[in-house]
């Protein structure tokens, strides 16, 4: 090991140190044979060292060799996890490779660490042929990580060290990694408890979605820096005097909201970064164990409540009934110094480690296996991957909600608890105890009361079921219908009946059509089914089976004289070539001498030049020009990526573009006139029209403006906000609209 690293710097034999004594059971001498094993293999491209005596190995650059021992510092340092993950962490490169068999790393390595090591080499095979966002791979990404859960641990730390490497790629894979970032793994780093991996990546992510608005909000969390922490001593000191006093061993750790979440919070309350004011969280840890952690949590609970005043509507008491995701906390907002809220967390240190680690955590804490919760949700989620029928995008959707941050808890007649996801109905309830609950079920008793399906479920419902043997899932189901499982279940059971229905109203049409002289071609259903338009002939043959459609009248459509059918075209740009699963590597230029593409600006945000744009080639009518952070333009580049096109400015706009404003004020004499002598002083903005609506000492109004800049549509709006009685102002289209 010493000669292999003598050919590096010294500090990759310090990094290989440092990443040894992060394990947590790296214990025996057999361990760290196994681990150096590993190591000695990746950097010599795939090579065991019992065989490196016969040939000269041709070592791994450095560079790699230093991000293959990153990711693993990830795996157990930041995530937690063991021996085993370590070993695959090293061994990944040399397998997706292929410069190591499976085969012999079973051989030296144990089943175990094969099988993880394939479903990372799925994943990465994955990625080499296909963009995962939006393509029906994405069902095979979640079906690796479903196999073990350490698959997925492993491949989450990839990717934060991608984040984090990320201000190395071109702005173009920047926003693509941040793209798959916000769809698949922040959900994903949620719903195993990993906080701090989430809140960082959700910061990173934003870094390179929307870098302005991430720069400016870390420039004022810099200058407020001095005046936050001065407040925070302020606020614990009597906390702390009164914890010394009566002897409980105690930690103080506080963390300022991550720019990402104090965005969420901006657009939420429709507020400047200013006007929020609980931007930190204080976090009590105690020193407690065993049965005494829930007593001595409330003990301190109990203390900061006696300095400063609760917000009761704020209590969280996730000690007693924890999160699906092992969460355990006391929550709570107190009034502080000065009438600002602050927000304190209790919890014991092996609630803050769970926290901290998430199921990597559980592990530790109940002997090596892990959470019981965790397996039954990737065992549903198997299940719901097995599907055929289901469509990616819908099973993206889906999924996100089942891994939201809110959950409401409910119990079943003996007194077992069912975690579902906020929102969830009676009918999801009965899909979660078993399907064939759920696809029987006419409604249920809740706290002795009879309630429909649509019920919507609150925390501490005790649940009954009701069925009957002659229920069967319907389409309307899915209006109300939340979980995942529900959903698909459902969906398939329709698919299913349609398919049966269809098959049926085939049978019959050749039948028919038997009987009167007519082949059954494609020419033949094609002419139906622009008869009746439809898009699919599986459609037109569940017409037929139910008896929508008469067979007198089909014969007559049928021998009647053919006419010509034209095929519908789509009217896209002849200079912009899409290639479907591909987004175009074509740039659409935007300037005012524009005449070879058809191309107009998207209504729903009204681009401004100046402002970050794409193109989306729609179907006969050209080119639509969006801003990157609409909230359509976010789901066509999910649902379309395809047709999507590259777009940007020149440097000479056209004289002017069209923009709506919002503003909301104090209702005062005068105040309609300043703002429109404030507009029309300026001689580069011309206002087209005004609304103004006013009730209970507010109004509200929406302005429609033509302006040449974004930059100088931002001074504008700046000039707004700083006239007396005006509280906000932002473009229809803005991101605290989103």
């Amino acid at each position: 090991m010493r000669e292999l690293l003598s050919n590096y710097n010294p500090l990759i034999g310090e990094k290989l140190g440092t990443l040894q004594k992060s394990c947590r059971n790296l214990l025996s001498e057999e361990d760290i044979r196994l681990v150096e094993k590993a190591f000695t293999i990746a950097i010599q491209n795939g090579t065991p060292p019992e065989t490196s005596s016969d040939v000269t190995p041709v070592l791994l650059p450095e560079q790699e060799v230093t991000r293959i021992l990153d990711i693993a510092y990830i795996v157990t340092s930041e995530i937690g996890l063991g021996r085993t993950s370590l070993i695959c962490a090293l061994l990944h490169q040399s397998v997706e490779k292929e410069q190591i068999r499976l085969d012999t790393v079973t051989d030296i390595f144990g089943q175990k660490v094969a099988q993880i090591l394939e479903g990372l080499k799925n994943i990465s095979h994955i990625y080499a042929t296909q963009k995962i966002v939006d393509s029906e791979n994405f069902r095979k990404l979640l079906l690796s990580f479903a196999q073990d859960i350490r698959v997925q641990l492993i491949f989450l730390a990839e990717k934060l060290y991608a984040l984090r490497e990320a201000e190395h790629m071109p702005s173009g894979q920047q926003k693509a990694l941040a793209q798959e970032t916000d769809y698949i793994y922040i959900p994903f780093a949620h719903r195993l408890g990993l906080y701090n991996i989430k809140s960082e990546m959700e910061d990173r992510s934003l870094r390179y979605s929307n870098p302005d608005i991430y720069a400016e909000i870390s420039r004022k969390l810099a200058e407020s820096k001095d005046a936050r922490e001065k407040y925070i001593a302020e606020f614990i000191a009597p906390i702390v005097e009164e914890l010394n006093k009566r002897n409980i061993r105690f930690k103080v750790k506080y963390r300022t909201k991550t720019i990402a979440s104090i965005l969420n919070k901006m657009r939420k309350s429709q507020v400047e970064f200013e006007e929020i004011y609980d931007i930190f969280a204080v976090r009590f840890i105690i020193d407690s164990t065993g049965e005494n952690e829930k007593p001595d949590c409330w003990r301190v609970y109990s203390i900061v409540t006696d300095k400063y005043t609760p917000n009761p509507q704020r209590l969280r008491d996730w000690i007693s009934v924890p999160k699906s995701n092992g969460y355990e906390s006391l929550q709570t907002t107190v009034l502080g110094p000065g009438k600002r809220w602050v927000e304190v967390q209790i919890r014991t240190e092996r609630m803050d480690e769970i926290a901290e680690k998430g199921f990597a955590a559980h592990w530790k804490y109940k002997g090596g296996s892990s959470d019981s919760i965790i397996e039954n949700w990737l065992n549903e989620l198997r299940e719901i991957l097995e599907s055929p029928e289901e469509n990616a995008i819908e099973l993206l959707d889906d999924l996100k909600l089942d891994l939201q941050d809110k959950e409401v808890h409910v119990f079943t007649p003996k007194g077992d608890l069912i975690t579902l996801p906020a929102g969830a109905t009676l009918l999801d309830f009965a899909y979660a105890i078993h399907t064939n609950i759920g696809g029987k079920c006419v409604g249920g008793k809740v706290n002795q009361r009879n309630e429909p399906l649509r019920y919507q479920l609150r925390n501490g419902d005790q649940i009954s079921v009701l069925t009957s043997s002659n229920q069967q899932p319907k389409a309307d189901w899915l209006n109300f219908a939340v979980t995942s499982k529900a959903r698909n279940k459902i969906r398939q059971y329709l698919n299913e009946e349609i398919n049966h229905q269809a098959n049926i109203g085939k049978e019959l049409l050749e039948r028919r059509l038997r009987n009167w002289k007519i082949d059954f071609t494609d020419d033949v259903i094609r002419k139906l089914m622009q008869h009746y338009k439809y898009k699919f002939a599986l459609d037109l043959y569940q017409g037929i089976a139910i008896g929508k459609h008469d067979p007198t009248e089909i014969k007559e459509i049928l021998l009647q004289t053919k006419e010509e059918e034209k095929p519908a075209t789509a009217a896209i740009p002849k200079d912009i070539r899409i290639h479907p699963k591909k987004i175009s590597e074509d740039v659409l230029v935007i300037d005012k001498n524009v005449n070879n593409v058809d191309y107009k600006f998207a209504r729903c945000c009204n681009p401004v030049y100046g402002d970050q744009i794409i193109g989306f080639v729609s179907i006969g009518e050209g080119i639509k020009v969006h801003r990157q952070q609409c909230k359509n333009a976010l789901d066509l580049q999910k649902r379309y990526p395809y047709r999507i096109v590259q777009a940007q400015w020149t440097n000479e706009g056209a004289a002017s573009y069209q923009t709506v404003l919002d503003l909301m004020g104090k209702d005062e004499i005068g105040i309609v006139n300043q703002i429109t002598e404030l507009i029309s002083k300026d001689p580069r903005v011309t206002m087209r029209a005004i609304a103004i609506n006013s009730g209970e000492g507010l109004f509200e109004g929406h302005i429609t403006l033509l302006i040449d800049t974004a930059e100088h549509l931002s001074q504008l709006i700046t000039r707004l906000k700083h006239l007396p009685g005006v509280l906000k102002v932002h473009r229809q289209d803005s991101m605290l609209e989103q």
